[in-house]
């Protein structure tokens, strides 16, 4: 048996009305995702217009592609790199002092693989304060980051993770404590 795609219907799943999709859908195109304007203080402006909750000092790099920012908070001071993808279907919560760093994906959906209508299926991200997700690195929906956990360079997070941790690999498993020094 084979997926089959004609029968996929995912008419349960409502993200916003389609007006302020299609709207978000340009603005997010003209000033996150060309690049052309590095301003993060105005970047910031826009996602708050559109229903993200943001707070004070946080960074965002050109050519950032953010899906819906009503279902996006970010605390205080965050860095997030460029070409980071932010597939928020649904909500993505990054804490305090996060970095997000270039090509990075923050992935909220993904399809039921076992059933042949091939079923949208969306779960929040969560990352706490302090952890750092790195370069070209990958959460996957239904992940929790907690404190002070760093995913390494193109690794894969398909669960959630201990606090004040390390993680590597496809999937990203635990290697060592992570120990910050004042």
């Amino acid at each position: 048996m084979y997926p089959n795609l004609a029968q996929y219907n995912n008419s349960w799943y409502k993200p916003g009305n389609v007006v302020k999709r299609a709207l978000w859908f340009y603005v997010n195109l003209i000033f996150f995702r060309s690049g052309w304007l590095p301003v993060s203080t105005f970047k910031v402006f826009l996602l708050r217009v559109f229903g993200a909750k943001i707070e004070r000092g946080v960074i965002i790099k050109p050519h950032v592609n953010i899906k819906y920012p009503w279902f996006l908070k970010i605390g205080n001071h965050v860095w997030i790199g460029e070409n980071v993808w932010i597939d928020n279907l649904g909500e993505v919560v990054i804490e305090d002092q996060v970095c997000i760093s270039q090509g990075a994906m923050l992935l909220c959906g993904n399809h039921n693989y076992k059933k042949a209508s091939f079923d949208l299926m969306v779960r929040k991200i969560h990352i706490k304060k302090g952890a750092w997700v790195g370069a070209k690195a990958i959460i996957c929906p239904g992940c929790t980051l907690e404190e002070n956990t760093l995913i390494t360079v193109g690794s894969v997070a398909v669960s959630s993770t201990e606090k004040n941790s390390i993680y590597t690999g496809n999937p990203a498993v635990k290697i060592k404590d992570r120990i910050i020094k004042p």
